[in-house]
């Protein structure tokens, strides 16, 4: 995949964890939304007019997940490879940019791993419970489509994987840190049990677009207290509050 052949689909993928800022922004960071105050998520819809849909989306994530239908969904083939340590600081979140090759597999549709990164705490609730964080793995198929897959974590056993990641922490905000001797595989990440709740959503970042099947675990995984602690430092609240679910159907898997 190319930049200047799939142009949307880049503005897409960046603007999920917000954009890379330009070596200019590296001098001056400017940021046109945030988690709090003025530019926080009740203001995000009136920032921007290419932000309105986080105000007027019928389909915009998180969600807190209460009342679901149980149904014989396909399990989510997953194929990760590992992937060279690529990763960002980009005022937000850290962000995690994974190199070709990896990919999900559901209901015969086909889905490339572009990038992870975290929230604290998660944005997704499961019957009014929230955990310590989430990662969400962003994916993307041929037209565009994004499918981001939701892993809780709380608080437990160290995560061997969270904690090569926080060893390698960007020191500069928005300056991508390429690591190519470093290699990680998120396949590391994720619970045994793959069953999942999803539903239709949207980008839980401006410009909340609404293309994103959500594929939210339901079992979590854990990090310890110091390495929630490590993320908590740079990031304390990068949580956008649940949406409401007006008359979207979440189906959990049996």
């Amino acid at each position: 995949m190319t930049v200047r052949n799939h142009l949307p689909l880049v503005i897409m993928l960046s603007m999920l964890a917000s954009s890379v800022p330009g070596p200019a922004q590296e001098q001056q960071p400017e940021h046109t939304w945030n988690y709090s105050g003025a530019q926080g998520p009740d203001h995000w819809g009136d920032l921007k007019p290419e932000f309105a849909t986080c105000k007027t989306g019928h389909n915009q994530s998180p969600i807190d997940i209460r009342d679901t239908h149980k149904a014989d969904l396909p399990p989510i083939q997953f194929d990760y490879k590992p992937s060279p340590l690529h990763l960002i600081d980009n005022g937000h979140t850290i962000m995690i940019n994974y190199g070709p090759g990896s990919y999900i597999s559901v209901g015969g549709k086909t889905y490339q791993l572009k990038q992870f990164h975290f929230h604290r705490p998660s944005e997704e609730k499961i019957h009014g419970e929230g955990y310590d964080m989430v990662a969400h793995l962003v994916h993307a198929d041929e037209e565009g489509n994004l499918a981001v897959v939701a892993i809780l974590l709380q608080k437990g056993e160290a995560n061997p994987l969270i904690q090569k990641l926080w060893d390698d922490l960007p020191k500069e905000e928005g300056k991508e840190q390429l690591l190519d001797s470093v290699k990680i595989n998120v396949a590391d990440l994720l619970p045994a049990d793959h069953s999942y709740y999803t539903f239709p959503g949207s980008l839980t970042t401006p410009p909340c677009s609404e293309n994103v099947t959500w594929f939210v675990l339901k079992r979590p995984v854990t990090a310890s207290a110091a390495e929630i602690a490590q993320f908590e430092r740079l990031y304390p609240n990068n949580a956008r509050p649940t949406q409401a679910q007006h008359d979207r159907a979440v189906l959990e898997s049996k």
